[in-house]
């Protein structure tokens, strides 16, 4: 049943009077490696010309074609009178251009054998498409939640005889809901979509192919397409590379909440195309609780059709990641160890885990050249820390094992306490770690420090508070060293503080390609391209 996955552009109209533009539309998909076009007609199957309208979609569509007008009930316009419904699927069907295939939801099926005998069409293979009578795809949709009956409904679906491609679609109440729909494709008894909606669904768009679905959809570039979480054609074909995934391809991630900041996806999906790597990485946005992280971590891993093979592990989840591959007698790298915090999955083939902290060493190859140092001698050196989550822990561990004297300041004092306590006293390259909490307060006030590293999320683009710096406006930061974490946008409120205040700034897009880097190293077990990451990340944020 192994067949090539295709890819539908779903083109909705408005008005009857949108067909010449829908068109347009089309050719622009098909320009983009679109396959099929799928024409949504809720919004003009009753007006008056909508049949003539969709009779000439089918007969100067550039690419072959589903036609399907969508109920309201299962998440589309349509609340008009069902004959007239029926009575425009029957003329495409029936018309001499007919769409190679017409979708009809299955519960509308079921409710009358009157529709059943209207939409009886050929049942044929799904060979290659070609012109003749349509095919019918069977399709059951939920807006809201995975329904209690989906197993049933699927099962129903295939045994149904009327049937040529079985589509299930739901919206995903978390990320492993993609696992079910991956066991849906990999055991199907007829050819099937079966899909995700919303946020949590994009693995299950981008992994169709994969798990050997019929198609999977994609949205018009700069159109909002037809439902919740589609991507854009451009970015399924490009920056995913859908075509080339298989079922061997290695599948990583960026595990986080909120991510849509990241640019992450984009630069290791470019950074494996240009080694050759097997692998696709994708956004995995994960809730903030220790529970959603560990249920959905393991669910991954644990499904091995999927081949996890590892993911970056942002705010909030840096020291979730020690926690759990420490309970699931993986091992930790010395600075995880160390700090409590990982930023870096690997799985290996054979299962294991490992946990990794790129954090840590990125900070001291960024700030130690900025102090006119090597970074692993940091000696005399005052630091200031700000932030005590996992961040700011591999930070602090870093600078203080290089000899550095840390503070850390955290709103809630309490945690850059415990940090402190953490830390203070452990054996570091040039004897015991100096680390300190002082209060967040005029924190950088004292003047006394020659390096000021940012590991809170202020500033951030998408986050609580993206206008926000940490330091106070007056804040004395002449010829300060001052690393902001935080690469999205590119000119924090931070950078902008600290250049008009003489500080020597180092952006948060450095760190990032150099954490970024050693990822890539421990996944792939070779170096990125020399400088792609930091060029790639200058593109990005210009």
């Amino acid at each position: 049943m192994s067949r090539v996955t295709l890819v539908a552009v779903s083109l909705a109209l408005g008005r009857t009077q949108d067909v010449t533009d829908a068109l347009a539309r089309a050719a622009r998909a098909r320009d983009g490696g679109a396959d099929l076009v799928e024409w949504r007609l809720d919004a003009i199957a009753d007006e008056p010309g909508g049949t003539e309208a969709a009779l000439r979609l089918c007969r100067e569509s550039p690419l072959p074609c589903i036609v399907t007008v969508r109920s309201h009930d299962e998440g589309g316009l349509y609340e008009g009178d069902e004959a007239q419904r029926l009575a425009l699927l029957d003329a495409v069907g029936r018309g001499d251009h007919p769409p190679a295939y017409i979708d009809f939801e299955f519960a509308s099926m079921r409710a009358s054998a009157n529709r059943r005998l209207k939409l009886m069409l050929a049942v044929d293979h799904p060979g290659p498409i070609r012109t003749g009578e349509p095919r019918l795809i069977l399709s059951s949709h939920d807006f809201a939640t995975r329904p209690p009956n989906l197993l049933q409904t699927i099962v129903a679906m295939w045994a149904d005889e009327a049937c040529t491609v079985a589509k299930i679609a739901w919206r995903g109440r978390s990320l492993r809901d993609n696992l079910e729909v991956f066991d849906i494709l990999a055991d199907r008894l007829k050819p099937t979509i079966a899909l995700c909606m919303g946020e949590f669904g994009l693995p299950s768009r981008v992994l169709a192919g994969k798990f050997g679905g019929f198609l999977t959809f994609a949205r018009g570039d700069d159109e909002p397409g037809t439902a919740p979480g589609q991507p854009g054609l451009a970015e399924l074909l490009q920056h995913y590379r859908f075509r080339s995934i298989t079922e061997c391809t290695s599948v990583y991630g960026v595990v986080g909440w909120p991510l849509g900041h990241s640019h992450s996806p984009r630069l290791h999906n470019a950074a494996f195309e240009s080694s050759g790597h097997d692998g696709v990485y994708l956004p995995l946005p994960i809730p903030p609780e220790w529970e959603h992280f560990k249920a959905t971590v393991g669910s991954f891993i644990a499904q091995r059709r999927l081949n996890f093979r590892g993911a970056s592990v942002t705010a909030p989840h840096k020291e979730h990641l020690a926690r759990f591959v420490s309970e699931h007698g993986g091992t930790l790298d010395e600075m995880t160890t160390i700090c409590g915090a990982a930023n870096t999955l690997v799985v290996e083939e054979s299962g294991a885990l490992r946990a990794h902290n790129t954090d840590a060493p990125a900070v001291l190859d960024c700030l130690a050249p900025m102090l006119g140092r090597t970074s692993d001698d940091l000696r005399g050196v005052r630091a200031l820390v700000l932030g005590a989550g996992g961040a700011g822990r591999s930070a602090a561990a870093a600078l203080a094992q290089a000899g550095a004297a840390v503070c850390i300041a955290n709103r809630t004092r309490s945690r850059a306490e415990a940090v402190a306590a953490a830390l203070n006293g452990r054996p570091g390259t040039h004897g015991e770690m100096r680390v300190s909490a002082v209060e967040w307060t005029n924190a950088a006030n004292c003047a006394c420090f020659q390096g000021i590293v940012n590991c809170t999320v202020l500033g951030m683009a998408g986050g609580p508070a993206p206008d926000e710096s940490p330091l106070e406006d007056d804040a004395p930061l002449d010829g300060v060293v001052v690393l902001d974490s935080v690469y999205a946008p590119r000119l924090t409120p931070l950078v902008k503080q600290s250049l008009l205040r003489g500080a020597k700034v180092v952006e948060g897009l450095a760190m990032f390609a150099a954490q970024a880097e050693r990822q890539f190293a421990l996944w792939t077990g070779q170096a990125p391209p020399r400088g792609q990451f930091a060029e790639q990340l200058a593109g990005l944020c210009r």
